[in-house]
């Protein structure tokens, strides 16, 4: 599905029509540039690649730096490419977060939180051994039983351990839109999507 690449800015809350609370992510999209368009007959599939986020020319290579001189664009730290658009861009075309109009409904990727290595009760949700009392000293948070113990003599693959935690690629289907503030560049929409405050987001219709 075509869309746009945002930055979490982070949360708030804003008052419905009917004085409800609503907590709200702010995403920042400044307009996307069109950088490159992919053809079947140059690139065996048709595809639209966008750009976004302004990075200082010193931190680009001049291979890159070549690619957005093309587009006649400064260079941009995310570049992603999206099929499906219906209206025919062409390259150094700007689409702004207005491109998403009337739409009450988008479908957010981006990186969730890293927690690095987590025991099994923060990354799977054990409720741990036994209690705190009656004897009870240590262990409290181990995960228990493994498996058999005499046959098969191993444990089974997709086991819940522990090890690290977060660093997925998360996508989170039908967000509502709250607010569109166009002259701002931002996109305001209700509950939390993943990923830190700071980090891209793919927006897609």
């Amino acid at each position: 599905m075509p869309g746009l690449i945002g930055k979490k800015i982070g949360m708030t809350s804003v008052f419905s029509a009917e004085g409800k609370n609503i907590p709200c992510t702010v995403i920042e999209v400044t307009p996307n540039v069109v950088t490159q368009i992919k053809t079947v007959e140059n690139d065996g599939y048709n595809a639209v690649q966008l750009a976004f986020d302004e990075m200082k020319e010193k931190h680009c290579n001049k291979a890159m730096i070549g690619h957005f001189k093309k587009a006649n664009t400064t260079p941009k730290r995310k570049l992603i490419e999206l099929k499906g658009f219906v209206k025919d861009w062409k390259v150094g075309d700007q689409i702004g977060v207005d491109y998403f109009g009337d739409d009450t409904w988008l479908d957010i990727s981006g990186v969730s939180k890293g927690k690095g290595f987590q025991g099994v009760i923060k990354r799977h949700g054990f409720s741990g051994v036994g209690g705190a009392t009656h004897g009870q000293h240590n262990r409290l948070r181990a995960p228990g039983s493994l498996g058999a113990s005499s046959h098969p003599s191993r444990v089974f693959k997709g086991m819940r351990m522990a090890g690290r935690t977060g660093g997925d690629n998360v996508k989170m289907l039908n967000i509502r839109v709250v607010k569109l503030l166009p002259e701002k560049n931002l996109l305001i929409v209700k509950g939390s999507v993943p990923g830190a405050k700071g980090s891209y987001l793919i927006i897609e219709k």
